[in-house]
């Protein structure tokens, strides 16, 4: 069939091969070029991937990296036919960052990765292989500890973030954190438009939506106060569906910067490293939870039903994904399928 949209590009993410894997108890690490190349391989009626989203950590791409690696990796993405969209900052504690929330060093940490970050992102754009995209941050720290004293730890993370924006400003980028039930004053859709609001920099700091653990924040999980559903929710009550989902989409779309299509079969899991959140699933998963065009129109459309156009790319996350079903063809030409028909239905032509 003819395809006519060519916005927004299609990525997929290369940190599936990293996140959850490494550790002595979890599969090992897939390298980028393994990652690469099942990306570069998928087709859907003459459909590639455009480009690719990264994890600036090592294996994949060391935070450290110098002018000179970040050209060769370029020349590697490009030879592959793709390029690279959004960059993942290693703000977290285990690859050399800090919680957001601590007002020493752990904030002087993470602000340094953000730092490198950026510096990356902005060298990768000069290079001209990264023609968008925005630079991803989380808070680097767990719900637990967040709740000990959640509003003041909520403002000691909106200043590190504000900390952060400066940084990005500095280097003509954008952040997004990204809103997951593990991360402490991101773990429900109330603290993260919270965060967000106390933050107030709409033009730097946004919010990345991911389709799996967006979906649990209508849960409630980690913050049964702020859940949508109700207990017991029939997931076939199609009317009850639509206004749940409404109201989480209502209050993040306008933040939204950077967009993820995924499945979720409303359970968590974690892997490795990886504290629990939301899982991620193949999108025919016949347990999953989301129409993805239709739910991800709710994301690329306003509460009127007009396309927004703001989102120029969207990414496949399916972090957590086990070795043997990523080395599977069928699995990132059906993944690729699932996101040509989010363009086919909620996109448009440039």
């Amino acid at each position: 069939m003819a395809h006519t949209n060519n916005f927004p590009k299609l990525h997929n993410a290369a940190w599936p091969g990293v996140v959850g894997k490494g550790s002595p108890d979890a599969e090992p690490f897939l390298d980028l070029d393994t990652m690469l190349n099942y990306t570069a391989a998928a087709s859907v009626d003459g459909v590639k991937f455009d480009g690719i989203d990264l994890f600036l950590f090592d294996p994949h791409v060391s935070i450290d990296s110098t002018k000179d690696d970040l050209k060769k990796l370029a020349d590697q993405v490009k030879g592959h036919g793709l390029v690279i969209g959004t960059v993942v900052a290693p703000v977290w504690p285990p690859t050399g960052g800090g919680s957001a929330m601590d007002e020493g060093e752990g904030r002087k940490s993470f602000l340094t990765q953000v730092r490198k970050g950026c510096g990356i992102a902005k060298t990768l754009r000069e290079i001209g292989i990264r023609p968008y995209g925005v630079v991803r941050i989380d808070s680097a720290c767990g719900t637990g500890d967040w709740l000990a004293d959640p509003e003041g730890n909520q403002k000691k993370v909106a200043e590190t973030f504000r900390q952060a924006c400066d940084i990005a400003a500095d280097h003509g980028e954008r952040l997004a954190a990204e809103g997951e039930i593990c991360w402490g004053g991101m773990h429900s859709w109330r603290r993260m438009l919270q965060l967000l609001e106390m933050v107030d920099r709409p033009q730097t700091l946004g919010f990345q939506a991911d389709m799996a653990h967006t979906l649990l924040y209508m849960m409630g999980y980690n913050a049964p106060e702020d859940r949508i559903t109700a207990e017991g929710f029939d997931w076939k009550d199609d009317n009850a569906y639509d206004t749940a989902y409404r109201t989480l989409t209502d209050a993040l779309r306008p933040w939204t910067i950077d967009f993820h299509i995924a499945q979720n079969d409303a359970t968590v899991k974690g892997s490795g490293s990886h504290d629990k959140t939301g899982r991620h699933c193949l999108p025919n998963d016949p347990n999953g939870k989301l129409e993805i065009t239709k739910r991800a129109g709710y994301w690329l459309r306003d509460s009127y039903g007009n396309l927004t156009q703001k989102i120029k790319h969207v990414c496949w996350d399916g972090c957590m994904f086990p070795n043997d079903v990523m080395s599977k063809p069928d699995t990132w030409n059906d993944i690729l399928g699932a996101m040509l028909a989010v363009r086919d239905a909620h996109g448009w032509k440039e």
